[in-house]
């Protein structure tokens, strides 16, 4: 070889498939429900402290984000140090990766779940155990904790699930901490933990008091509307928090990002309005769909699921002819985000065609 070559794990990343942009089409709004973006603008209040970030754009961000710190562990009554924050949520997974795996040690997760997993622990030489999500889009916990082997260092749990939409139980979480060792980290996965309506929810942060091995991440991408801005936070024991600390890139939280996330906080009651508004426009999308003879899995995130196996293309395409984009995942079926009313309806009218 005369080239520099990347380590051999590089060459096996898989890429991660973004949402689309909508197409344009004359005369008509398109809408983009690929991404599971919040459709809301953002709250009042929220762009006047990232304005006023703005004014500071010569200066290097708070390395320390000490006043974010500050406000989460006020907000969720938890110790600063038992915090880390990270550009999103994604960004503490490939760091949990980073810092518990060697090269060949394994992470099991759930498939199909979010698909950054595979890719982050790719990036980190580690080896991904994909256990297969049940019937209904629900993780098979207990085939995740009989996958566990002595190489085993991470465990993923993305509830609600990403992009099948069933969330895991407080009972079925509890029982499935019982089965994994205490030297296996289980990453309890809430990015859309704002949006779960059922009985028996996980408590995460009563489950992280709980447990030594327990760490929770979180994001102000989905509920909190700031995707743009990518912060993301993980509740974790104070070694794990540091650890996650240690690695994590210098400056990565930008200043206005800190600013609009701290607005936001202090704006949570609020925010939490509009999520219950998206949860009922969630339920109406959801019966209307059951109404044209779709079975859909319980969806507790802000999407909804499609199992459409080798129509999931064609299916892709009859909703871009409609004016919306969905994202298709090839063989398997489509996640399409809530949004828009107007997009919510037009979901509804190509699925009823659809046939």
């Amino acid at each position: 070889m005369t080239s520099p070559q990347p380590r051999r794990n590089v060459a096996e990343i898989p890429p991660y498939v973004a949402g689309k942009p909508p197409t344009v089409r004359p005369g008509m709004t398109s809408y983009k429900l690929s991404s599971n973006e919040n459709p809301y603008p953002p709250l009042p209040g929220v762009i006047e402290a990232v304005q006023a970030g703005v004014a500071a754009m010569n200066r290097y961000p708070d390395m320390g984000s000490t006043a974010l710190y500050a406000a989460l562990a006020d907000t969720f009554d938890v110790p600063a140090d038992h915090l880390s924050v990270a550009t999103g949520s994604v960004g503490l997974i490939y760091q949990l990766v980073q810092a518990f795996c060697d090269p060949g040690d394994e992470v099991v997760f759930a498939w199909r779940s979010f698909e950054a997993y595979p890719i982050a622990v790719a990036a980190a030489a580690a080896t991904a155990v994909k256990v297969p999500v049940l019937a209904d889009g629900r993780h098979d916990l207990d085939a995740m904790a009989a996958a566990v082997t002595d190489r085993t260092k991470v465990v993923l749990v993305c509830t609600p699930n990403n992009p099948t939409g069933p969330a895991v139980t407080q009972a079925e979480l509890d029982a499935f901490l019982a089965k994994v060792p205490p030297r296996v980290l289980v990453v309890v996965d809430e990015a859309y933990l704002e949006f779960v309506r059922m009985a028996d929810p996980v408590d995460g942060l009563a489950t992280y008091r709980d447990h030594d091995n327990v760490v929770l991440t979180r994001t102000f991408s989905k509920a909190y509307g700031l995707a743009g801005f990518r912060v993301g936070y993980a509740v974790a024991p104070a070694p794990i928090a540091a650890a996650l600390r240690a690695v994590s890139l210098p400056f990565g939280v930008s200043t206005v990002a800190q600013a609009a996330a701290i607005a936001s906080l202090e704006r949570r009651a609020e925010l939490l309005e509009r999520v219950d508004a998206l949860v009922a426009e969630r339920t109406r999308v959801v019966a209307g769909l059951r109404e044209a003879g779709w079975n859909l899995p319980d969806a507790q995130g802000n999407f909804v699921w499609f199992e459409l196996g080798e129509r999931t293309a064609e299916f892709a395409a009859a909703a871009d002819e409609a004016g919306i984009v969905v994202r298709p995942f090839a063989g398997e079926g489509a996640r399409v985000s809530i949004g828009e009313t107007e997009a919510n309806d037009r979901l509804v009218q190509v699925a009823a065609a659809f046939s």
